[in-house]
């Protein structure tokens, strides 16, 4: 049997699957920080740094008193941004502080044509439900579970089996595609999801991993035209 029979449904991820910052997280918040009087910090930076802070987070439940945090240890040793966090958090609630990845808007046209439904479960807070209605992606998804809203974040099961429950799909027939191997692929599994991790960059050393939604498209066509 074809490992992708029986899917009835598709769950994905939001950030880092569907959109990223434009054009990097550092280059957003070295902007925002000129504007309140700290020019000429470096975006690249700021990059590094925010991405030591985020690997190194813990329990972290994407509260804005979380994201201060952040945001915080981002700018530590070059200013304080206390004075501007709040212009950071909404600046990342605006559709042009994104770009949705080019193959994105492709893939999600040819599964709803297959009538493949569509899911999205995401760590994220009360930002993005507008910031996907300004987007035009949440016109495609049926159901969108967002951790603010369910009090649980991935990889707990209890998020995807609440998608599970929304959708009206055993767990089983669901596939889950993301950006992390630990929030989405053995999140996805734990709740008897199948999954599939993401990897544009081909950094990772997975066995079931796409480096475009291309494939997925390609993939379950080719496994709906057999049925």
């Amino acid at each position: 049997m074809n490992w992708f029979d029986n899917v009835q449904a598709v769950t994905l991820d939001v950030g880092g699957t569907l959109i990223v910052p434009w054009p990097s997280a550092g280059h957003v918040y070295a902007q925002v920080a000129a504007q309140h009087g700290f020019k000429n910090l470096s975006a690249e930076q700021l990059n590094r740094n925010f991405n030591a802070v985020w690997r190194a987070r813990q329990n972290f439940h994407h509260s804005p008193e979380g994201w201060a945090e952040i945001v915080r240890g981002t700018f530590a040793g070059l200013c304080d941004p206390s004075s501007f966090f709040p212009a950071i958090y909404s600046r990342f609630a605006e559709a042009d502080a994104w770009r949705v990845k080019e193959d994105v808007f492709p893939a999600l046209d040819a599964l709803a044509s297959r009538e493949i439904r569509l899911g999205l479960i995401s760590n994220w807070d009360e930002r993005l439900r507008p910031l996907l209605h300004e987007m035009r992606l949440d016109r495609y998804f049926e159901t969108i579970v967002i951790s603010c809203e369910v009090a649980f974040t991935k990889p707990s099961p209890v998020i995807f089996e609440e998608a599970a429950r929304k959708l009206g799909v055993a767990p089983e027939r669901i596939l889950h595609v993301g950006d992390s191997l630990e929030d989405d692929v053995q999140g996805a599994r734990s709740a008897g999801f199948r999954a599939l991790l993401i990897d544009r960059n081909q950094k990772a050393h997975s066995p079931d991993r796409i480096t475009s939604l291309k494939e997925l498209e390609l993939m379950l066509g080719a496994a709906h035209a057999t049925r």
